[in-house]
Parts: structure tokens; C-alpha cells; sequence
């Protein structure tokens, strides 16, 4: 049978964040719009970032944030990043699907550049206001993929990958000065970027989409059915409360038993 999601339970209901500045990548959509949306309404003051301005503008304006536009590929915005912050969540990303003798070179660099470098210029800004201040919240949504690898997704499984260690540095140098760093590693979530991948997977593969879902995503969970975007966004909260100051350096797994096989 197959399970559902039946909405926010006891989690992170009584997360208190007012006060609390948030700065949320790929937030216009998806995950980080859920992120972004859930945090707010715990009190904090929320800086939606996204490539697409106007979709930001919306986000933002839905929760009272702040919106902004910025091209996390581009070496010369993450030069130019500042970032006053006491919760960052790194989200922004993209994939393509290809096998590695035909992947693009630079597909590969601006993913990698999207979803590893950026995070560490974004952390890298933030932490001498989060270890001024005593306290610091670095939540990196990682992927199953950041755990686990998959046919013609190099660039993808690598950032992944990559994320992982590099919030494991961050909790090892955050921790002794109230900074903690954690990755949520969830399988498939119903977000615009997985709905490109169902098509770019059923070109890649020569398979219909409906077969995408049930013999390709779908395979590895032992719970038959996608992720929505605010399960998500309740772990990222919870992460955020006092109950979770402990937990430091972890792959918090959402995926429904896959890593378990």
C-alpha cells in the first residue's frame, strides 16, 4: 500500500525563531520555498534568494521577507556575497542527465559551482556573525544522492557528495561556538527540478515518464511515493530548535529506506 503525506504534525510547531535572521537559496520554488515559508512563520526574517527575481519578489512578499536576485554560477556574485545570517540554508540547484562521456564540461562546472561552491561562500560569509553572536544554524539539503550514486548524474552525485564533507568541516569547527551544520538527504521531492529530471531521465533512458517514476525513482524507497516539499521544511525548523542543538555534523536521511538497503 502505497503511504501519504498527511501533513505537519508536532515537529517543529513550537519553534521560536523571532529575532533570527534566515538566508535560503533556490527559495522561490520547491524545497526552498518551503524552507523559506516555514521558517518565517516561526518568526524569522527570511532573505529569499533566487536566480528568477520576480519569483523571489513573490515568495518574499508572501511571508513578509526579503527578496534577492542573484546567479550563484557567477564567480562574480559569490565574490561580492555578504551574508548576515544566523540560519543559512543551502538549497539552490540544478541537474542534468547525462552519461560522463557526454556530460558537458561546463554543465558540470556550474552545478558543481551551484551546489558546493556557493555553499561554502555563503557559510564562509556568515560564520563571523553566527560565532560573534553564539549561535548559528548551517542546514545544507543534501540528497540520497549525497549518500548514494546513480547512473548519469555525475555532476549531481559530486556536489552532493562534496556537500556532505564539507558540512562535516563546518560542524567540527562550528560546534565549540554554537554553530551547528547539518545536511538533510532527502530521495525524491515533488519540486520543479524533480519534474524536469522525470523528463530528462525518460529521454535519457528511452523510457515513459510514468515508467521514470515507478521503475527508476521509486525502486530504491521501501515507502512507494515522492517527498513533498514542506516534510522538508518541518526538519529544517526542527533543526533550528533547541531540542536539536545536539545534533551536529549529521545526514539526517528522509528517503524512505533507501540507504537502508
Amino acid at each position: 500500500m502505497n503511504e501519504s503525506y498527511v501533513g505537519p504534525g508536532m515537529s517543529a510547531a513550537g519553534v521560536d525563531l523571532d529575532g533570527r535572521r534566515a538566508f535560503v537559496t533556490g527559495a522561490a520554488s520547491g524545497i526552498g520555498r518551503a524552507c523559506a515559508g516555514r521558517l518565517a512563520r516561526a518568526g524569522a526574517a527570511v532573505t529569499v534568494v533566487d536566480l528568477n527575481g520576480e519569483a523571489a519578489e513573490e515568495a518574499a512578499g508572501e511571508i513578509g521577507g526579503k527578496a534577492l536576485r542573484a546567479d550563484l554560477t557567477d564567480p562574480a556574485v559569490l565574490d561580492g556575497l555578504e551574508v548576515e545570517a544566523d540560519i543559512v540554508v543551502n538549497n539552490a540547484g540544478f541537474q542534468h542527465v547525462a552519461a560522463v562521456e557526454e556530460f558537458p564540461p561546463g554543465k558540470f562546472s556550474a552545478i558543481l559551482r551551484l551546489m558546493l561552491e556557493a555553499p561554502f561562500r555563503i557559510v564562509r560569509s556568515a560564520l563571523p556573525g553566527m560565532y560573534g553572536r553564539g549561535w548559528g544554524r548551517v542546514i545544507n539539503i543534501s540528497s540520497a544522492h549525497g549518500l548514494r550514486a546513480s547512473p548519469f548524474k555525475a555532476a549531481y552525485v559530486a556536489s552532493k557528495h562534496g556537500l556532505e564533507g564539507f558540512s562535516k568541516v563546518v560542524a567540527l569547527e562550528g560546534g565549540p561556538k554554537g554553530v551547528t551544520s547539518n545536511c538533510i538527504c532527502p530521495a525524491y521531492v515533488r519540486t520543479p527540478l524533480v519534474e524536469g529530471q522525470i523528463s530528462d531521465q525518460a529521454r535519457t533512458r528511452g523510457i515513459s515518464e510514468d515508467e521514470v517514476i515507478e521503475k527508476v525513482m521509486l525502486t530504491q524507497p521501501a515507502i512507494k511515493r515522492l517527498i513533498e516539499p514542506e516534510e522538508v521544511a518541518e526538519v529544517a525548523t526542527f533543526l533550528c530548535a533547541p531540542e536539536a542543538s545536539f545534533i551536529n555534523g549529521s545526514s539526517l536521511t528522509m528517503d524512505g529506506g533507501w540507504t537502508a538497503r
